[in-house]
């Protein structure tokens, strides 16, 4: 088992913590269980010269930090008119090396400032990012980002395409990969038809190191850049086995909604209320459960023959909060979190691959039946909507629904 989260970011993004350097991010990624680990931010240059002074070569386009492996990604924001209306569209860029990872940085300091943020702006369309990107590199390769979040993304109901092609009309040979997002699984994917082509990864575009994992992509050994090209492209279900997943209620832009009002609502109430908030008569933010139904060609259930299977799993630290009814980020959260990871080991091997007999054995009862509980997705979510999360509760009784691996 080999876990890789693509998507993060460092410091030097808006709103993420001063630890997002690459110390903490190597030790985030022991604790979890995670072996491969994108950089973020890779075209910001304070963070760029740091990448080039503490991480070494190991593999083929892949670098390291003690036993932990880095892959270069970087998060973009296209902002460009098309179709008459303004888009604005996150994408994550792949590059094989440092050295082309810095000729990129080059070209596109041309379209945005790339000191201002980790993430910067770019005034530059989604099709000539990917133009821009080949150019500095026949290997790199661009990913939309969480395409079905309202806000920034390829599908987002207030900025976004309703095809892939109209977003990347030249360069759409090019697109073989999206992410999914914390508010959507694969199953809801797998809904469009047109997708199938595309692998699903997910990711967990961390803000801070205990973020780090919340969604990640499971091959079946040590992959090296080429490798993990190929694997994408081909889909190939012996190298890509799964991806660990937020029940995609969890997410924060799962339902409709309208923050400000704390105004909830499942696609059909906001269809009947013509997308207006009932408390306040505005536009209230359509979520991404809305949007799949409006662009499915499918009904629910359909899997289809090259889907990549996935589990639906609830972090460690959120399930301990649960128990604990305190925060994650609490002292006594964390001090239980890193009792039990010395005890059991990283919290991927506790949640996916550990015997029920064996952390039975090794922690205490309700611990046990709440990590187990997860497994057979016994949980109840109140969802996200309008950017806030969905709550979480796990459910110890058979009557929960079942989690998904296909």
């Amino acid at each position: 088992m080999y876990i890789a989260d693509f998507h993060i970011h460092s410091r030097y993004s808006r709103a993420t913590s001063p630890q997002m350097d690459v110390e903490h991010l190597a030790q985030s990624a022991r604790e979890k269980g995670i072996d491969l680990v994108g950089t973020g931010d890779f075209t910001h240059p304070a963070w760029f010269a740091e990448l080039k002074s503490k991480l070494k070569p190991a593999e083929i386009g892949i670098y390291a930090c003690g036993n932990t492996r880095f892959i270069l990604t970087a998060e973009v924001c296209n902002i460009f008119t098309a179709k008459g209306s303004v888009k604005k569209i996150h994408n994550v860029i792949f590059m094989p090396t440092l050295e082309s990872a810095y000729r990129l940085s080059l070209k596109l300091a041309a379209y945005g400032s790339l000191n201002s943020d980790g993430r910067p702006i770019l005034s530059l369309s989604a099709d000539d990012l990917v133009k821009i990107v080949k150019e500095a590199s026949t290997d790199g390769f661009v990913v939309p980002a969480h395409i079905w979040t309202p806000h920034f993304s390829l599908f987002g109901s207030n900025s976004g395409f309703d095809r892939i092609a109209d977003c990347f009309p030249t360069t759409l040979k090019e697109i073989f990969g999206l992410e999914t997002g914390l508010s959507s699984d694969p199953a809801m994917n797998w809904r469009l038809s047109g997708l199938d082509q595309y692998a699903l990864i997910s990711n967990s575009d961390a803000h801070s190191p205990a973020k780090l994992g919340r969604e990640v992509n499971v091959f079946s050994r040590p992959l090296n850049y080429p490798e993990i090209v190929e694997t994408l492209k081909t889909k190939d279900k012996n190298r890509f086995l799964y991806t660990v997943e937020y029940f995609p209620e969890e997410g924060k832009y799962h339902y409709d909604g309208h923050r400000l009002c704390k105004v909830s609502l499942k696609p059909e109430d906001a269809l009947a209320k013509n997308n207006l908030c009932p408390a306040c008569g505005r536009r209230i933010t359509v979520g991404v459960l809305h949007r799949v139904m409006d662009l499915a060609d499918r009904p629910e259930g359909v899997v289809p023959d090259n889907g990549i299977p996935y589990r639906n799993m609830v972090p460690l630290d959120q399930i301990l909060g649960f128990l604990l009814k305190k925060p994650v980020d609490s002292p006594l959260v964390k001090e239980k979190y890193r009792k039990l990871i010395k005890t059991l080991g990283p919290e991927f091997v506790i949640l996916l691959q550990l015997t029920e007999s064996d952390i039975r054995a090794q922690t205490e009862p309700e611990i046990a039946d709440a990590i187990l509980a997860v497994r057979n997705g016994q949980v109840k979510v109140e969802p996200g909507y309008d950017g806030e999360f969905g709550k979480v509760e796990i459910a110890l009784d058979s009557s929960a629904k079942q989690a998904t691996l296909f």
